[in-house]
């Protein structure tokens, strides 16, 4: 097994402000955070593997679709996501014409963690 150490750490949000969708919040926090972040060491340093770890936390955390939230990464390979209870809800205009159900405004945070092997 070999030993991986943290490389790099990015920090994202995302808003889902109509339609009440926490996997369209939680695509938006990945987004937001890797779009800060370019890890060229990647390909110029010595690196024999390397693991992607993320952690969102949303409202309704149960209704994210995982495998959609994949789908905003990159690089799928050695991938884990865990999915949270969190962030937050405010409340804003219910417009009907935008699929509202309700008048919340869900906003997810995210924490993407790259470890290396060298």
């Amino acid at each position: 097994m070999e030993n991986f150490k943290r490389f790099v750490m990015e920090f994202g949000f995302g808003i889902d402000s109509h339609g009440q969708d926490p996997t369209n919040a939680a695509i938006k926090a990945v987004k937001d955070a890797i779009s800060r972040v370019y890890i060229i060491g990647l390909l110029e340093l010595p690196i024999k593997d390397f693991k992607i770890s993320a952690v969102i936390g949303v409202p309704h955390h149960k209704e994210v679709d995982i495998e959609k939230v994949k789908e905003a990464f990159p690089i799928k390979n050695n991938l884990t996501i865990e999915i949270r209870e969190g962030g937050l809800i405010d409340y804003g205009a219910m417009m009907e014409e935008f699929n509202d159900k309700t008048n919340e405004i869900l906003i997810a945070v995210c924490s993407i963690t790259v470890s290396v092997s060298i």
